[in-house]
């Protein structure tokens, strides 16, 4: 496909364990529509979304993609719905028949290698879209991903990290061999955020923000990964100066959060918390600062639209942050759990708007073209083509 001859179209299948709202979900939704585009046919095979995380199935339609819901796939380990879960994955990809397996995330990564295998298809490709083996689970989970990783890696012809950083923690881990282990960096609709002009004022107008404050807000699913309580403890140091803060997302943590807000004393005329927002320009429009307080991350999506958007960022030097924001240059890089530190970064930015400009414009041209879509299929057809060689080589 990439050596200039015409391309040979391929069935392509992706597995993941749902399109719950988050990066892995928009990278497989426009991945597989700009791969369908191309000419190649492309399923996506997903799980059960829980009812307190959102879905992306709005968008999925958007852009012409049709899920296949296989309802025993979830996130948590069950014997009974996983057996159940791999064997319907089995049954369609013994009947389908598909040319390559991609898999995204530990779940979907694990039952769906697994399937691939049984049913006989030789090109299996597993992408991980984050640190998983740091702040998402208890130890003893912890250690039995990384086994189950470390067997699913034998099975695997490539294995795909977002991140140099995420790369080298795979290997260091025991995750397959360096000829196995690719980098390919997330690619994502990101031109929308290039002019936001048109957009700008709107979100200050609904929250009766002056133009001359300094807003300061938070992209994230409300989660314990995400850890948002630092983002609250930071605002809540910083109420002396002009300055308003917004949460935008949702999920099973916002009751607490909300409640520790009121605890902290940031009241509506501080702090806001938007829920899920689908008008994403119009929110990166009129920030002036993004900050990310993660435990741990991949490539957040949230980083690179706000970037594009040519904005600086505070965030927490975790997993594949260090890869996109450098310290003094595009943003401001804490170290995790310092409330202090974030506080400190955000007053800082503050005050210097014209840092701000210079520190977004360089935002910007870290992170685009680099991170747009339009990059993502021209190096993910160089993989196809590298892992269905290593597949005929080995037969």
């Amino acid at each position: 496909m990439s050596d200039g001859h015409e391309a040979t179209a391929l069935k392509i299948f992706h597995i993941i364990a749902r399109l719950n709202i988050g990066g892995p979900a928009i990278y497989v939704i426009q991945l597989g529509q700009r791969l369908s585009a191309a000419g190649h046919d492309v399923r996506v095979i997903k799980g059960q979304e829980a009812a307190d995380e959102g879905d992306m199935l709005d968008m999925a339609t958007e852009w012409s993609v049709s899920p296949v819901t296989l309802p025993h796939l979830r996130r948590e380990i069950h014997p009974i719905r996983d057996f159940l879960a791999l064997a319907g994955l089995v049954r369609i990809l013994r009947k389908e028949r598909p040319d390559i397996v991609q898999t995204h995330t530990a779940k979907a990564g694990a039952l769906g290698r697994v399937a691939a295998r049984i049913a006989g298809v030789k090109c299996v490709i597993h992408t991980f879209h984050g640190h998983v083996f740091q702040g998402y689970f208890s130890g003893p989970v912890t250690f039995l991903f990384l086994w189950i990783e470390r067997w699913m890696a034998r099975w695997t012809t490539k294995i795909v990290t977002l991140t140099r950083i995420q790369r080298e923690d795979v290997l260091s881990r025991g995750i397959g061999s360096p000829s196995q282990v690719d980098v390919i960096p997330l690619g994502l609709e990101l031109s929308r955020f290039l002019d936001l002009g048109a957009h700008r004022g709107h979100l200050r107008n609904e929250l009766d923000i002056s133009p001359a404050t300094c807003l300061v807000g938070i992209v994230a699913r409300l989660v314990p990964i995400k850890n948002v309580d630092l983002f609250l403890e930071a605002a809540a140091q910083c109420t002396d100066l002009d300055i308003r803060f917004v949460v935008v997302g949702d999920g099973e943590l916002r009751d607490p959060l909300e409640a520790k807000a009121e605890a902290l004393g940031l009241t509506k005329d501080s702090l806001r918390f938007l829920g899920f927002r689908h008008d994403l320009e119009r929110i990166y429009a009129d920030l002036d600062v993004l900050v990310l307080t993660s435990h741990n991350e991949g490539s957040p999506v949230a980083v690179l639209e706000a970037m594009t958007a040519e904005l600086p960022v505070v965030a927490t030097a975790v997993g594949g942050v260090p890869d996109l924001v450098e310290d003094g240059v595009t943003g401001t890089l804490v170290r995790s759990g310092d409330a202090d530190a974030v506080a400190r970064a955000i007053r800082s930015r503050a005050m210097d708007p014209e840092g701000n400009r210079e520190m977004g414009r360089n935002a910007r041209t870290r992170v685009y073209p680099e991170y747009d879509l339009t990059t993502l299929v021209p190096r993910m057809t160089r993989l196809y083509d590298e892992a269905l060689a290593m597949t005929v080589n080995q037969r």
